[in-house]
């Protein structure tokens, strides 16, 4: 990509930025269904501008089914691949808030916040996240609590995965919650298989500073990505959250295996 072909597409997505953030903001303030639509549609044009392909595999949450997805995390580029499939909010953590641009896109998103430095933040997390589980929305969060490098799956922390329960606890909450696993896996690159050499222009791991990771990934051309919805895990008030989470890994991890085996 040429650098006239990087201002020009940046300068598109800060223009959707300056056109939809408004209309976002007045959409959460007042509860219409375009708070969920409009970052849909964002994340939409980011893919199409950067030449993100993106394959969907399986059935995703019904609209106003309160639904938990558990999804395994390799980037930052999980966020658009994955909030431009329907609509969702995002388990972050705390520091994301504060970062220049990023925080306030992910405010857009309607983000729950989580603090880890504090004791509480993870039934404040579950609160929040109930709430909006009974309200019939999709929460997403990613159990491993960090990104890997692409080539494996680290464990899965069974922690937010409490707020499952506590949303049946809430005021006119639902009988029972889903809990859909949801695979990511960056397949190609160029129309080839991705080599673990290309891998660090993708997933963003470790102490991997921001900036040249962004500028191989810019360089390294149209990339290919696969997701795999797993069928749903009922989850009522006698469930075991940790069988629960490890129910959903193991889907997650069958699913990344048939997806490099099929390479």
């Amino acid at each position: 990509m040429t650098r006239f072909g990087l201002v020009w597409r940046l300068a598109v997505q800060a223009g959707a930025l300056l056109l939809l953030g408004p209309v976002q903001v007045l959409a959460a303030r007042r509860g219409w269904k375009a708070a969920g639509l409009v970052p849909v549609l964002f994340h939409r044009l980011f893919l199409r501008l950067f030449g993100i392909r993106v394959a969907v595999f399986g059935h995703p949450p019904q609209p106003g089914t309160p639904t938990l997805v558990v999804a395994n995390h390799v980037s930052w580029l999980d966020i658009p691949v994955m909030g431009s499939l329907v609509p969702l909010s995002f388990v972050a953590k705390r520091e994301i808030a504060s970062w220049p641009l990023v925080g306030h896109l992910a405010r857009l998103q309607r983000c729950v916040f989580l603090d880890r430095t504090r004791k509480a933040a993870t039934a404040d997390a579950n609160a929040a996240i109930a709430t909006r589980l009974a309200g019939g929305e999709a929460i997403l969060l990613f159990p491993e609590g960090t990104t890997g490098d692409g080539c494996r799956t680290l464990p899965f922390r069974s922690s937010l995965v409490g707020a499952a329960r506590a949303a049946l606890a809430a005021p006119g909450a639902p009988a029972e919650i889903r809990l859909q696993p949801l695979a990511i896996a960056y397949t190609g690159r160029n129309g080839l298989p991705v080599t673990r050499r290309e891998r660090p222009e993708i997933a963003w791991y470790g102490d991997m500073e921001l900036a040249p990771h962004v500028a191989g990934f810019v360089r390294g051309g149209p990339l290919d990505v696969s997701l795999v919805w797993g069928e749903p895990i009922p989850f009522g008030a006698a469930s075991d959250r940790k069988r629960a989470t490890a129910a959903a890994e193991r889907a997650i991890r069958t699913a990344i295996r048939h997806l490099s085996a099929a390479r």
